[in-house]
């Protein structure tokens, strides 16, 4: 965990959130000695995105699938 201080965060912006998103918290301390952290915000994964899978299913055999499905 790196620790910069308020000066240094400020003028080196970026590399403090690049180094907050590799390490996954930064901390800044004020001159009068209080620190905050700043930490990464994480982004929630959509329910649907789930990883594909290689299937020899043809687009015909998928939509006979569905039809019986439905006929049910």
């Amino acid at each position: 965990m790196q620790v910069y201080s308020y000066s240094e965060a400020r003028q080196k912006l970026a590399t403090v959130l690049k180094q907050a998103e590799t390490t996954g918290k930064v901390i800044i301390r004020r001159k009068d000695g209080r620190t905050f952290a700043l930490i990464p915000e994480k982004i929630p994964d959509s329910p649907l995105d789930v990883p594909s899978i290689k299937a020899k299913v043809t687009t015909d055999e998928i939509v006979d699938i569905i039809r019986e499905g439905r006929e049910r």
